[in-house]
This record gives C-alpha cells, structure tokens and sequence, in this order.
C-alpha cells in the first residue's frame, strides 16, 4: 500500500547540524503535542521517531508547504494523495494509532494553530513555503450557490461520475453503494447476500407487494429499483447523475425490467406524483442543512396517506458535519450530516410520523471493509483506470470512513415513517 522504500538513517544535517528529520521532529512537537507519535523518514534520509511506531515518510518539502497552508487533516491529506507524503504499510493502522495519540494529548482531530505553524516555520530555517500550492487535480472546485441545482449537479458528478467501471471496482454486482444488512458472520456469506438482504429489509419494512408504486429517490445504480422491479412493484427512480441513468438503462433493457421501472434524469425538487411508498437511501445526505425541509416535504407529498417512506442515512456528531476537510475536499461537497434525532425532528416537522429508527452503524464497518478488500484486489486496475492520485483518494476515504464508523463517529440508519391522513399497515410487533 506504499511506495516508501526501506528504513533509511543518516542524510545531510540542516544549518543547525540537526538532521532534516530532527528538525522536522521538534518543528511538529506544537502539532502533535510533544514527542512524534510515529517513524519519521524525511526526503533526505534522515529518521526519527520511534523504531516501533507506524513508519511515516516525507518525499518531498511540498508536502511542509500544504501542511502550513492548510495545518491539519486538509494539508495532510493534500500530502497525501500526491505522494508527498506517504505511510509504510498498513494505513488503517497508522491512522488508528494517530487517532488513539490525539485522544490521549486532548488534540481533539490534530488541528495545529496558526502560532504552531509559525514553530515549523521558525525551526525550518532553509524552508520557505512561498504562494499556496496549487490544489491536486482531485480535489473538488465546486461553484455557485450553495445547493443550487446547478451546484449540486457538480457536486454529485464529481463523486460519482467517476465512471460506472470504476465503482465496479469496488461494489458487489448489485452495485448497492450504501451500507449492507449482514445477518451472517460466516465466510461463505459475502457483500453480494448482505446487499441482497438490505434490499428485502427495506421492501419488507415498506409493505410491497406486486403491482404497488414506488419512488426510489436518489437511486444510485438502480440496486433497489430493479430488486423491487423484479418482485413485479412499478418503480420510478430518480439520479442526477448521468452516469447511474445510463448503467440502469442498460440493466432494465438486458433484464427486461421496462413495464415495471422508469428512471428520470431529474432533482428530487421536481419529482412529482403519489405513490403507495418512498425510499431514499443514503441520498439525504447531500440535501443540506437548509433543504432538508424541503427534502422532507417531498417525501411527505410524494406518499399516499397511510402509505410508508423509508430512508437509510448517515449521521454524525460533531464540528464537521460534511465528514470533515478531506472528504468535504476530495470526496463529497456539500454533503451534510447531523446526529440522528436532529433528522428524525425535521421529518416529523414535514408532517411524517416516525414509526421505528433502525441503528445500523456496525454493518457499516463490515460493508466498508468489503469495499476496501475488492478494492485492494483491483488496485492496478484502479491506477489504469483514474491514475494513482484518484486512486490514493480513494484509499483514505475507504480506510477513513471504516475507522470512522467503528470509533462512532459516524452511523447509518433505517427510519421507517407513515404519512397520517388514512389508515396505515406497520405491523404491531415487528418482524425484522
């Protein structure tokens, strides 16, 4: 997972006659709050650090520039991506015990001050970080209002519009890119049967039988479409991303799929209709603080009275509801997420009535981990396909998000609601 070479020692002294990595190290003491916490290797040679810590290595003085211009998870992830700085094997590691150091020093997410960033400066005699550098090619330049139509078309093409061949390199067949229902531990039960499994949770949980109507939205590539297509509902989906469109086309022509589904290259503003259940998995996410009013209205209106809406939904607690610099930066813009009774008021607020919240935060982890693994598997694939930068992304925000998910720092929920104004059929006691 890395492209450091082997421990090197020695390197040629700076103007103190420390080594650039003992500079480095008493530069960092004000970021990391004393001691360097992991092996350093600086471009020069030079090390530092202990020899059992996760081994860190500084290509070049680029990636001293990023980190000053943008102290913390931004500059280090800028760092990170291009190369500039790398980890010697495990990453999930590394991070895992940088995390457990900045819980144990009270660094609350290791976010330096502008006074430390004077320190490195001020240690670093011969470094001079100039004009910002410029952002790498991956990271997102996302313009215009915030969660305009126009804004958010951006947002969601920069995600997603990777293309269909790269995301095969990482889901199931299915293409579910949202959290699995895994009901097994055995190895022989796969992310194809927990994705399969989530899929009759949520039909089960909205009452669908044969010949009923669903609006699907936010579809994604159609995963839950055309599972609830198959079982003969009437599906209307709804994607902003051209991408997805053309992948589900494909797929309902080769499954013969046409009577029972239709997807509309359309924003959830415009949908329009009533029909007997709504599902919206993993999309509210990306609605917005300031819209999701708006989300929740369309929910409400896009119901029968009686009829039941199901989302599946991330939330977090903390100063970063977006997931924070790197993936506001690099992965999802805009996105914005909320602890769980924050939502579950604005949808009541929207006049649904919430009938279970279903935590699903530990599935999470399980689904990641798959990701990541397939990933891993088809990693030159991946380079040939996005260049290694992308593929670098992918890998912080896969082991990220894991580690994210595991620490709780993030969850993912089923809310299963009721539009009153007619009689409803949730079961009394539950079966799922």
């Amino acid at each position: 997972m890395s492209t450091a070479t082997e421990p090197r020692t020695g390197g040629a002294p700076g103007a103190s006659g420390a080594s650039v990595a003992d500079r480095l190290a008493e530069g960092l003491r004000p970021f990391v709050g004393g001691d360097l916490p992991v092996r350093l290797t600086a471009w020069d040679g030079s090390e530092t650090g202990p020899a059992d810590a996760p081994h860190v290595v500084i290509n070049s003085p680029q990636a001293l520039s990023r980190l000053f211009w943008h102290p913390g998870e931004l500059g280090a992830a800028q760092a990170y991506v291009t190369g500039e700085l790398d980890v010697d094997h495990d990453l999930d590691d590394a991070l895992t015990h940088v995390w457990a150091v900045a819980r144990e020093r009270g660094l609350a997410g290791i976010r330096p001050s502008a006074a430390a960033a004077k320190a490195l400066l001020k240690v670093l005699r011969d470094f001079r970080p100039g004009l910002p550098p410029t952002p790498p090619p991956s990271q997102a330049r996302i313009r215009g209002r915030l969660h305009s139509k126009l804004r958010d078309r951006s947002a969601i093409s920069h995600h997603y519009d990777l293309s269909n061949d790269f995301y095969s390199l990482i889901l199931d067949e299915s293409m579910a890119y949202s959290s699995g229902y895994w009901r097994s531990d055995d190895p022989s039960y796969t992310l194809a049967d927990a994705q399969r499994d989530k899929l009759d949770l949520v039909l089960d949980k909205l009452g669908l039988e044969p010949g009923m109507t669903m609006l699907d939205i936010g579809c994604g590539w159609g995963s839950l479409s055309l599972h609830a297509a198959a079982r003969g509902i009437k599906v209307t989906g709804v994607t902003i991303a051209a991408e997805q469109k053309k992948f589900i086309d494909a797929r309902i022509a080769e499954r013969g799929l046409a009577d029972n589904v239709e997807i509309r290259l359309q924003d959830y503003r415009d949908v329009t209709g009533e029909h007997d259940a709504v599902s919206s998995i993993e999309m509210g996410e990306h609605v917005g603080q300031g819209n999701y009013p708006t989300y929740a209205s369309v929910l409400h209106r896009s119901v029968r009275p009686g009829g039941r809406v199901l989302i599946q939904q991330m939330s977090r607690r903390g100063r970063h509801p977006g997931g924070g610099p790197f993936i506001e930066s690099f992965i999802a813009p805009d996105m914005y997420m909320r602890p769980i009774g924050e939502t579950v008021a604005f949808l009541e607020e929207g006049g649904l009535e919430v009938r279970d919240v279903h935590g699903m935060r530990e599935h999470y982890v399980t689904t990641v981990a798959a990701w990541l693994e397939t990933f891993e598997s088809n990693w030159d694939r991946v380079v040939e396909l996005v260049g290694e930068e992308v593929g670098r992304v992918w890998r912080l925000y896969l082991v990220g998000g894991a580690m994210a998910f595991r620490d709780g720092r993030m969850g993912v929920d089923q809310i299963l609601m009721v539009r009153p104004g007619a009689a409803h059929t949730v079961p009394p006691v539950r079966t799922w």
